[in-house]
C-alpha cells in the first residue's frame, strides 16, 4: 500500500473510532474505505473487525467515569458477548453470507428504531414490574439478545453497537451515557474474541489493519467527551437516524 493509502485509511479510523464511540457506527467509515482502497469484501470485513480493538481500547479509556459501578453487570455481559463474538467470527469463515447479508439491513433499522423510542418502551417495562428495570438490567431476554447481536458482531459487525446500544437502553434503566459506555464494552468483547479468530484464521491484510487501528484509537478516545456533554435525546434521535441511514444504504447493495 502506498503512502497515500495508508493516509487516507487512518483518516478514516480517525472518522470511524469518533462514530463508533459515540454511536456504534465506526463500520460506516471504516469498512467503505477499506473497500475504497482495493481489499475484497472478505478481506475488508476481517480487516476492519481487528482494526476494531482501537475502538474498543480508546472507548473504553475515555468513558471511565461512566463505567464506574457497573463492573458486576458488565462481567456477565461481557463472558456472553465473547462467546457470541466467536461464533459469529466463526459463522463468517465457514458459510456464505449472502442470506445473512440480506437481513442485515433489516436489523439495523429496528435497532434504530428501538433506540429513538427506548425511553417510552422502558417506562412501559418498569409499569409491568414491581421493582423496575434497574433492579433486574439483565434479565433472560436481555442475555439471549445481547447474545444475538454479538453474533451478527463477529459475523459482520456494522451497526452492532447501535443493536447493543438500543437493547441496554431499553432494558437498563440509566442515563444513555453510561448506557452507551456499556455498550462499547460488551461489544468490545464480542469484537476483540471474533478478531482474535481472524487473525490466525482469516486473510487480514496487516498493514491496513495497522493503520485503521491507530486512527480509531485516537478517534475513540475523542468520542465519549461529546456523550456526556451532549443532551441525550438530540444524539439518541441523531443515532438513530444514521443507523437508519445505514440500514437504507445496506439494503440497495443486497
Amino acid at each position: 500500500m502506498t503512502a497515500a493509502t495508508l493516509g487516507l485509511l487512518f483518516l478514516a479510523g480517525l472518522g470511524g473510532g469518533f462514530t463508533g464511540a459515540v454511536a456504534g457506527l465506526a463500520s460506516l467509515i471504516s469498512y467503505p474505505a477499506l473497500l475504497a482502497v482495493g481489499l475484497p469484501p472478505v478481506v475488508a470485513n476481517v480487516t476492519n473487525t481487528v482494526a476494531m480493538i482501537g475502538t474498543t481500547a480508546g472507548s473504553v479509556a475515555g468513558s471511565r467515569p461512566e463505567l464506574k459501578g457497573q463492573g458486576p453487570v458488565l462481567v456477565r455481559l461481557c463472558l456472553l458477548t465473547a462467546v457470541g463474538g466467536a461464533a459469529g467470527g466463526a459463522l463468517l469463515l465457514v458459510t456464505p453470507g449472502d442470506t445473512f447479508a440480506s437481513v442485515v439491513p433489516w436489523l439495523i433499522a429496528l435497532a434504530s428504531v428501538l433506540l429513538v423510542v427506548a425511553p417510552r418502551l422502558r417506562q412501559w417495562a418498569e409499569r409491568r414490574t414491581e421493582e423496575g428495570a434497574a433492579s433486574t438490567p439483565l434479565g433472560p431476554l436481555t442475555l439471549v439478545a445481547a447474545f444475538g447481536v454479538a453474533v451478527y458482531g463477529g459475523y459482520f459487525g456494522a451497526a452492532a453497537g447501535v443493536m447493543m446500544l438500543a437493547l441496554l437502553s431499553v432494558a437498563w434503566s440509566q442515563s444513555l451515557a453510561r448506557s452507551n459506555a456499556a455498550k462499547n464494552v460488551a461489544t468490545g468483547a464480542a469484537n476483540i474474541v471474533a478478531a482474535v479468530v481472524f487473525a490466525f484464521t482469516g486473510p487480514v491484510n496487516w498493514a491496513a489493519a495497522g493503520v485503521l487501528c491507530a486512527g480509531l484509537l485516537v478517534g475513540s478516545r475523542i468520542g465519549p467527551v461529546l456523550v456526556r456533554r451532549v443532551p441525550a435525546t438530540p444524539l439518541r434521535i441523531a443515532i438513530g437516524l444514521a443507523g437508519l441511514g445505514l440500514a437504507v444504504s445496506l439494503w440497495l447493495q443486497a
